[in-house]
């Protein structure tokens, strides 16, 4: 069972005796899933979403946590690519950046809004911030050369090279389904608001920040930043974030409670503990799909080969028993 000493919280793991110190920040990247099921929900629809997914947090607030909350922004930013799309012979089209960092305003304050509320009927007093978080990413990146991102409306052929001629566009076939615009989705390099983050975690506010991977900006030669059309991975960015603010401890949040391998099989193995070594092996050989579990993997192994204490997966109504040791796959060194 975990013990409270001295603001840390100690359990046992492995038969070694753990501790995640409660004046730490802990990064909680949040599942697509917890906020949106997809494009067609209203508004209304994610607000229920929102609260009822945001619940377990209340009592990770309660408990003392220094808590970033990061998330994903999928449906969101479709939806936003889409209006841009078909009014775009109306108005002045946005460029993908921009519905990017509108659509962590709008995120943020759903957040924001669901737990101040949660908090209010839990007698929780925390403080809430949403940060329009802006990331780095090297515009010499390989992924700028050879997009593979797909965004947007699909297209005929003819109709999709119109739009890379006059829009700048890069565009390729998806799936035999129609013809798309591609993005890069290059690695992040820098978290440019990270120490106003840490400022406000160590206030003891909770904060919401590197919505969808945060807003792609890149550096001149003389050190200023601009957008960029590009998508970074939620889970590389909050991987980054939480090097960055030094945190020992990131847990993201998925579908499932457990990382499984041989999954939905006969063989398959739900873990409790995993080496980024064993974690990395079983990457390699093609256990964890980059449409599902392995960008999050990819993740947790950067995370803790740069010094990361441990990574947590798991499902978000987990999360308070995952990070007392009773659910979850942790990853470790």
């Amino acid at each position: 069972m975990p013990r409270v000493i001295s603001g840390a919280l100690y359990f046992l793991q492995a038969g070694i005796l753990m501790d995640i110190d409660l004046l730490k920040p802990i990064v909680v990247a949040l599942g697509g899933n917890a906020l949106s099921k997809g494009s067609g929900e209203t508004v209304a629809e994610q607000f229920a979403r929102a609260k009822t997914s945001l619940g377990p947090i209340v009592e990770l607030a309660r408990s003392g946590y220094h808590l970033a909350i990061t998330h994903g922004n999928g449906p969101q930013v479709g939806n936003a690519l889409l209006r841009v799309e078909l009014s775009r012979e109306q108005v002045t089209p946005m460029p993908l950046y921009m519905c990017g960092g509108s659509t962590q305003g709008e995120i943020g304050f759903m957040v924001a809004n669901t737990l101040t509320n949660l908090f209010i009927d839990a007698k929780v007093e925390r403080p809430i911030a949403a940060i329009v978080t802006q990331v780095e990413v090297d515009r010499e990146d390989k992924a700028f050369s050879d997009p593979t991102k797909y965004v947007g409306m699909f297209y005929s052929e003819d109709e999709a090279k119109a739009l890379a001629k006059s829009m700048g566009w890069t565009v390729k076939e998806d799936s035999g389904r129609g013809w798309r615009r591609v993005v890069a989705s290059p690695w992040p390099k820098q978290i440019v608001e990270v120490d106003i983050i840490s400022a406000l975690l160590k206030s003891g506010a909770i904060v919401v920040c590197v919505g969808g991977g945060g807003v792609p900006v890149y550096r001149d030669d003389t050190g200023k930043f601009h957008g960029v059309d590009a998508v970074i991975d939620k889970d590389r960015a909050s991987a980054l974030l939480a090097l960055e603010l030094g945190a020992e401890v990131l847990v993201i949040l998925t579908g499932v409670e457990k990382v499984s391998t041989d999954f939905g099989s006969l063989y398959q193995k739900d873990w409790d503990v995993m080496s980024a070594s064993s974690a990395k092996e079983f990457l390699a050989k093609g256990e964890f799909p980059q449409g599902s579990m392995g960008p999050k993997i990819q993740s947790a192994i950067y995370f803790i080969e740069n010094g990361g204490k441990e990574v947590i997966i798991t499902s978000i109504d987990k999360v308070k028993e995952a990070l007392e040791n009773d659910a979850g796959t942790r990853i470790i060194a």
